[in-house]
């Protein structure tokens, strides 16, 4: 298509359609919250700084969290009120609209933006649809901000060059998926779904660590094919993950992790609520409780929610003690922090995430079995390489091949057929290893 209006109706129709594939019905939510919020920005806009701003504002705000919360949690609310007053209210039962986690924070951030005057009103309804429904992140993130791509929805420059990174980091994305994620995803649907009680320590912790991989590989991967697509069609999307497995403090691993969300609670409620300056811990606990809650609508995502919250107020009272601790024994710390967390993140029940503790630190059952040892050689080198690849090893790897190719010697030719070789082997063993597996969810297509 011409460059233009015509290849921006070409994402809104297919990114509709690629939507509507999945929730036939509720692509009219997705229609209705885009056209609430594009009428009060640009009220918001022309009426700057009266009173009629901050009814706009708050009318769309109202709108976007009142519509999030009765498809994602009236059931809950109502369910825990039946619970403690013995009534017996109906409990409505939402078929919960794919991503309106990830879009209710991005149309947010856009009418806040816009109240704030960082951003300017978008004059073409059709325009911030596309903002909206762009089919490579709609329904998994990153969350992305209007600002970051109101540039390119205005003009963009699609090339070759584009294209090109676009396909290798999107292949980059759906092997992190298919090759780790849904491997690791095996192993800890073997050991976390059976009953706690047959399992060792050893068999507990190896469950839980597959789990860890697999919750990184499967998200990060997703917003990795979302990153390539939207460098394919010249949009640039923000970096959503940065390595968290290396870091040495919890705070640091929420600085690293789901980078987009973070930010999101910082700028739009951490610091609005007086941020470091006024009632601190007041602020981080209303947060982790935010946090927790944006995952699911269940006690398990509160609780750890909370309990990262906990650790990183206490790291903050401990400051001047816990930075002179040498970084090995916080980076182990972190590790085990996080694997104890994703236990209440995994089990949907208190109790279930209770016994599957219970046996990881008292070692009710056996220490070690033999099944579990023998399933962790014959995988070694699989674990090892998932290991590896936590690590910021392809950023090494990418800075290498970057020299290779400025060098102007027979060494870019090299680096660049060992480039395309490697797309086209991933391609091919995602497709083989999609052809034998007919359903691959995302993990975060829950929230």
């Amino acid at each position: 298509m011409p460059k233009g209006k015509a290849r921006s109706a070409v994402l809104i129709l297919f990114s509709l359609i690629f939507y509507a594939w999945g929730e036939p019905i509720w692509v009219f939510l997705l229609i209705l919250t885009a056209f609430s919020d594009y009428i009060h920005a640009k009220s918001i806009e022309k009426h700057l700084g009266t009173a009629r701003a901050k009814f706009s504002l708050t009318l769309s705000v109202l709108t976007d969290i009142g519509i999030f919360i009765v498809f994602k949690y009236s059931g809950f609310i109502i369910s825990n009120i039946n619970a403690l007053t013995g009534l017996s209210l109906y409990v409505p039962q939402f078929r919960l609209p794919i991503g309106i986690s990830f879009y209710t924070f991005q149309t947010l951030t856009y009418v806040i933006d816009v109240y704030r005057g960082k951003q300017t009103s978008q004059k073409s309804f059709f325009k911030y649809l596309l903002y909206l429904s762009m089919y490579f992140q709609l329904v998994a993130g990153p969350i992305v901000r209007y600002g970051d791509v109101a540039e390119s929805i205005e003009q963009r420059n699609e090339t070759l060059n584009k294209f090109s990174h676009g396909i290798y980091r999107f292949t980059l994305g759906l092997s992190k998926k298919v090759i780790i994620a849904n491997a690791a995803g095996v192993f800890a649907d073997k050991y976390m779904n059976a009953d706690a009680g047959t399992l060792s320590c050893a068999a507990a912790w190896f469950g839980i660590i597959m789990y860890t991989v697999q919750l990184y590989f499967d998200f990060s991967g997703y917003s990795d094919m979302a990153i390539g697509l939207g460098h394919m069609f010249g949009f640039k999307f923000p970096e959503n993950f940065n390595y968290p497995y290396i870091s040495k403090s919890v705070s640091e691993f929420w600085r690293r992790w789901h980078i987009t969300l973070g930010s999101f609670f910082r700028d739009y409620v951490y610091i609005p609520l007086g941020g470091n300056r006024l009632h601190v811990y007041r602020n981080l606990f209303i947060v982790w409780f935010l946090t927790g809650f944006w995952h699911g609508a269940s006690w398990n995502f509160i609780i750890w929610g909370l309990y990262n919250g906990l650790f990183i107020m206490l790291e903050r009272l401990t400051k001047p003690v816990f930075e002179k601790i040498p970084s090995f024994f916080r980076h182990i710390y972190l590790l085990i922090i996080v694997n104890v967390g994703f236990v209440f993140f995994r089990f949907s029940s208190f109790y279930g995430a209770a016994d599957y503790l219970k046996v990881m630190f008292s070692g009710t059952s056996a220490l070690y079995d033999m099944q579990t040892g023998f399933e962790i050689l014959n995988n070694i080198f699989w674990i090892a390489a998932a290991f590896l690849f936590c690590t910021p090893v392809i950023k090494y790897i990418e800075k290498l091949y970057r020299k290779m190719c400025v060098s102007g010697t027979v060494l870019s030719l090299f680096a660049g057929i060992s480039r395309l070789v490697l797309i086209f082997t991933l391609l091919f063993v995602c497709t083989c290893h999609l052809a034998g597996n007919s359903f691959n969810p995302f993990l975060y297509f829950q929230f």
